[in-house]
């Protein structure tokens, strides 16, 4: 794995150009995934050649820079980002910073198909939460949404994860006339196991967006009114570093997160950045705009760390004001053509 980098002096903080200071990190290790779910990916997807793919040792080494230059919160995406071989090596490697003091927290997106024989090794490396990604409690409905997905098996990982002692959130994206049926059943069988659920709202990204985005979003105000009939929802002040906003579910104890990128805005606040597997930076989900970090890495010596966070801090720079999903705008035009799976979740 890399070696440590020289912590900067602390002036060099990333701060983007509206003072918002980048304390977040989402790196995507692979656009791979066994699941082809139809929001994220199409079914005859073609991912990166494994050519541009950055090595381990590599991702690592941003990582590092980005942790010297303040980063505290760390997440690792995909795809899946278990079916990277080798992957528990870098989970280890940067697992390590914790203990260092060097990073607070380090936490995993997955779909939990590998979580079974993989949660007792997160948890001693490190890993502390972990988001699990899962729309449905009907096998045959989650075989369709994801297309190669054995819900038995994911349901195994979890319950795995919640025995190594992974804090566990469930992610559940709310699709109009597919799962909205569910949110009750989804909400009582978390508060049974004492996880927390964020319903997200479906984005307008790449060909599944296009497809499924505009005839399959639910505004997730409307999905709030319809819960408040059932259960009691107190507004909390919570922020965790991402964009929910959190409510306290009064009959389990669990909290309720809700991402509204479509009806409402977060981007305010934003503290984060992603990092895809070819080392490429996107500055915001919803745009465009990114920054190729693989050449310059590549073209300097590991121990030039002042031009390596010189470019880091230039990028940084770059960061836009807001996304680009028009709040308010319901059902959402397709509004990017990248694919989720190329960003990270």
């Amino acid at each position: 794995m890399a070696a440590p980098l020289p912590a900067p002096p602390p002036s060099a903080a990333l701060v983007d150009g509206f003072g918002r200071a980048i304390d977040y990190l989402r790196v995507s290790v692979t656009d791979r995934c066994d699941f082809r779910c139809v929001y994220c990916m199409s079914e005859t997807v073609t991912f990166v050649p494994k050519a541009d793919v950055l090595r381990l040792e590599e991702l690592e080494r941003l990582c590092r820079a980005f942790i010297d230059l303040g980063v505290r919160r760390l997440r690792l995406t995909g795809g899946e980002p278990l079916i990277r071989p080798g992957i528990m090596g870098l989970i280890r490697g940067l697992g390590n910073l914790i203990g260092a003091g060097k990073l607070d927290e380090l936490n995993l997106t997955t779909n939990a198909s590998r979580l079974e024989t993989l949660a007792a090794e997160l948890a001693e490396c490190g890993v502390r939460r972990i988001n699990v990604s899962l729309d449905t409690l009907d096998p045959d409905r989650f075989r369709a949404l994801t297309r190669h997905g054995d819900l038995t098996r994911v349901l195994a990982g979890i319950e795995a994860a919640r025995k190594a002692g992974l804090a566990v959130k469930i992610n559940c994206v709310a699709l109009k006339g597919i799962n909205e049926d569910e949110y009750d059943r989804i909400i009582g069988w978390c508060g049974e196991r004492g996880f927390d659920l964020t319903l997200i709202e479906v984005m307008p990204l790449g060909d599944s967006g296009q497809q499924l985005g505009p005839s399959q979003f639910l505004s997730l105000d409307e999905v709030r009114r319809r819960l408040e009939q059932t259960w009691s929802l107190e507004p909390l002040a919570l922020r965790t570093g991402g964009p929910a906003r959190y409510h306290r579910i009064k009959e389990t104890g669990c909290r309720l997160g809700l991402i509204t990128p479509i009806t409402g805005s977060f981007c305010e606040s934003c503290n984060r950045v992603r990092l895809t597997a070819t080392g490429r930076l996107y500055l915001c989900l919803g745009r465009e705009q990114s920054v190729d970090l693989r050449a310059p890495l590549r073209s300097t010596a590991p121990e030039d760390t002042a031009a390596l966070y010189a470019e880091l801090r230039r990028a940084i720079a770059h960061k836009p004001e807001g996304h680009g999903f028009a709040p308010g705008t319901c059902p959402p035009a397709p509004a990017i053509t990248r694919p989720m799976n190329i960003t990270g979740g």
